[in-house]
């Protein structure tokens, strides 16, 4: 007996997922279905580069909940922690490019990574100019051996950012140096309460003790770094902070963007603990916390557990993250 979940056959759980997600916009979102990308629908006059991201589903809201104004033109969608086809992106980019070139946003993973530059090959075999941001903030995953770092919760910073520099009509490779800018800046560590479980099985990714959790794991059900005892909120908060000051050095004075995002099954309530501890670990080092999100924004199917994200903020990347926004899982008017 697999653990419950809503479905019908969980190899239609993407698309049914798309056509609810499209569905409940009121026709702010368009959905192609052969190949499969997602795009918005929202007019977007003063926009000219168009931005495409994507990977694997089973991280949502990332990344059909951030299509529209202010944020992505497009989102192409994979199977359930697979990356989507290189067909895939080359719809996506076709669909959108407005003739001053598409940014596509791509998470370090090898499907991902391979897919999208054939796509951006493609596309500019056909004349369309293209520019890609890879994000790689896991500092769990951070190697000289290997594909490197894995690309995790910075990604939704860098898609706001980046929308907003498109939306104010920058060129495609001042947009491009943005998100890199940011990218650079950017690290992330999660802790795993409980593994997730893939739609249509009966088994977690992995098993931990009840005394136990997992240290610095992946989006896709990824063991970490190590396991360790079950902690008070401020340890395991800690544990996962002090690295992420430190890797990009941050120090008195300056100013963060923190993300603490729910793994999938882990209620907003201690989602906000963790946040509180994150606050307080930076203040007493002197940093200010100039903006946030708190909640479930890349998950892991229904991980039990939370990362953090730190980002180095200066006033062009804040002024760019206050802009307005209007996508399904982010709005707000302009700050």
């Amino acid at each position: 007996m697999s653990v419950k979940k809503f479905l019908n056959d969980p190899d239609d759980l993407v698309v049914e997922a798309l056509e609810g997600l499209v569905t409940a916009s009121a026709g702010r979102l368009r959905l192609h279905r052969d190949p499969l990308w997602l795009q918005s629908a929202a007019g977007d006059d003063a926009r000219r580069v168009a931005l495409v991201s994507g990977g694997g589903s089973g991280h949502e809201p990332l990344h059909s909940g951030f299509v529209g104004p202010g944020m992505l033109d497009a989102a192409v969608p994979g199977a359930v922690f697979a990356s989507p086809t290189a067909l895939q992106v080359v719809a996506a980019v076709r669909g959108v490019d407005r003739g001053a070139g598409v940014l596509l946003i791509v998470k370090n993973y090898t499907g991902d990574v391979l897919n999208f530059r054939i796509a951006a090959e493609i596309a500019a075999e056909e004349g369309i100019e293209v520019e890609t941001v890879l994000v790689d903030d896991d500092l769990a995953s951070e190697s000289d051996d290997g594909p490197g770092r894995r690309g995790t919760a910075a990604t939704v910073v860098v898609e706001k950012v980046c929308g907003a520099a498109a939306a104010r009509g920058l060129p495609l490779a001042e947009v491009a140096a943005l998100g890199r800018r940011v990218v650079a800046g950017a690290r992330s560590m999660a802790v795993a309460l409980e593994g997730a479980v893939h739609p249509g099985e009966d088994v977690r990714s992995f098993d931990l003790a009840a005394d136990e959790v997992e240290h610095g794991v992946g989006i896709h059900g990824e063991r970490g770094i190590d396991r360790r005892p079950m902690a008070s909120a401020h340890e395991l908060v800690g544990a996962l902070t002090t690295p992420l000051v430190d890797a990009i050095g941050l120090a008195e004075g300056d100013r963060a963007v923190v993300v603490v995002n729910g793994l999938g099954s882990t209620h907003l309530l201690e989602l906000y603990v963790v946040f509180r501890e994150v606050a307080a670990l930076l203040e007493a080092r002197g940093i200010a916390v100039a903006r946030s999100l708190v909640g479930p924004y890349v998950t892991a199917l229904d991980m039990a557990g939370a990362s953090v994200t730190l980002v180095r903020a200066d006033d062009e990347l804040l002024g760019l993250w206050d802009d307005a926004v209007t996508t399904t899982a982010l709005t707000w008017e302009t700050r």
